[in-house]
């Protein structure tokens, strides 16, 4: 076979592996996705499933040659070539060998683990036997960032529990969050763990929870705060934001309390806008040097905020712009419904409303 039709071949297969990894990412599994080849026909699949299954050698790689030798009626599988999302351990590397594979396709590397090359090489041990060869690399953009954003999403679910919630707040479950951070990395190159952050022991919060995204250059002189509208939440800066961040500047964009990723006191009698002033200047100092200057960037609709904000960050503000809706993303309806899985979480944004907006 000529070497553009394996590396189209081996396209075509690792996109059936990544389709696995995301069935295991879906079942809370890591996600790591293989299919086992045999003539131009898939013999065999599997995703990790050792948590769900109470199994440790249930990788993906160990269950489609199972499925595959099956299929095949033999614990040996020559000619076969296993395609999978992430670099094998040495459990699947020395079953591959076992299996005496044709050949082993990998996408992302796995420094700490892989056995193909990464942490140790055992398809180049004499003493194995070896008959695999291996490739590496393909897709690995994608598989690699599946495993990101299932980590992210992981440490971030750890936070939530390490974070207690007032009994009279809800917070809205972090899942619900993956697919909009999975597309701000994709279009943005937003990542959820390194620009998202949550803080709770500021006196002004008494107990709840904010949820910031603080991007771009910490040596920028002036920080902008980013105010979202009535009706949104961070992700409605997102354009605006590359654009600020592509120009050396940092960029502070919360979710107010009750909005977003914060949580969200359960009667709107809560919301102020001098409480959500008070909020946001102890954060900023929490963030800033002492009293440092900030240029602040105002939504639609934000005038409630403004007028209190002003008041509290006095001379602070070295400048302010008023951003126009076609600056900003406009959400999408099932991004703005994101962080309001019921009624109850919307007590925030009902009391903005009652406001005039």
């Amino acid at each position: 076979m000529e070497q553009g039709a394996i590396v189209e071949t081996d396209d075509k297969y690792m996109a059936e592996a990544l389709a696995l990894a995301r069935q295991a990412a879906g079942a809370g599994e890591v996600p790591v996705g293989a299919v086992v080849v045999c003539n131009g026909r898939i013999v065999g699949r599997g995703h990790n499933q050792p948590v769900g299954s109470h199994d440790p050698t249930a990788h993906a790689e160990v269950l489609a040659l199972r499925e595959a030798a099956r299929t095949l009626g033999n614990y040996r599988l020559p000619g076969c070539v296993l395609y999978v999302t992430v670099e094998p351990c040495a459990m699947c590397a020395q079953a591959a060998l076992h299996a005496r594979l044709a050949r082993v396709v990998y996408g992302a590397a796995e420094p700490r683990t892989g056995a193909a090359g990464s942490a140790v090489d055992l398809f180049s041990v004499p003493a194995l036997n070896p008959h695999t060869q291996v490739t590496a690399g393909v897709r690995a953009d994608e598989a690699a960032a599946l495993m990101r954003q299932f980590f992210a999403q992981r440490r971030a679910q750890q936070r939530a529990r390490a974070e207690p919630l007032r009994d009279d707040a809800l917070r809205t479950p972090p899942e619900r969050f993956a697919g909009v951070w999975a597309q701000a990395e994709a279009r943005w190159g937003l990542r959820q763990a390194q620009h998202s952050r949550t803080w709770q022991a500021l006196d002004a919060l008494q107990g709840l929870r904010l949820h910031a995204l603080d991007v771009g250059s910490r040596d920028a002189p002036v920080p902008w705060l980013c105010v979202h509208g009535p009706d949104a939440w961070w992700p409605q800066w997102l354009p605006w934001m590359g654009a600020a961040v592509a120009r050396g500047e940092r960029v502070l964009v919360p979710d107010l309390i009750g909005f977003g990723q914060s949580d969200k006191p359960k009667k709107a009698a809560w919301h102020t806008p001098q409480r959500h002033a008070q909020i946001v200047v102890q954060w900023l100092d929490a963030l800033l040097p002492p009293q440092g200057p900030v240029r602040v960037a105002w939504a639609p609709g934000t005038h409630w905020l403004a007028r209190a904000l002003r008041t509290a960050l006095a001379e602070r503000v070295v400048l302010e712009q008023d951003v126009p809706a076609h600056a900003l993303l406009a959400l999408p309806p099932d991004w703005a419904d994101v962080p309001y899985p019921d009624r109850g979480h919307r007590a925030g944004p009902q009391a903005v409303r009652a406001w005039g907006g």
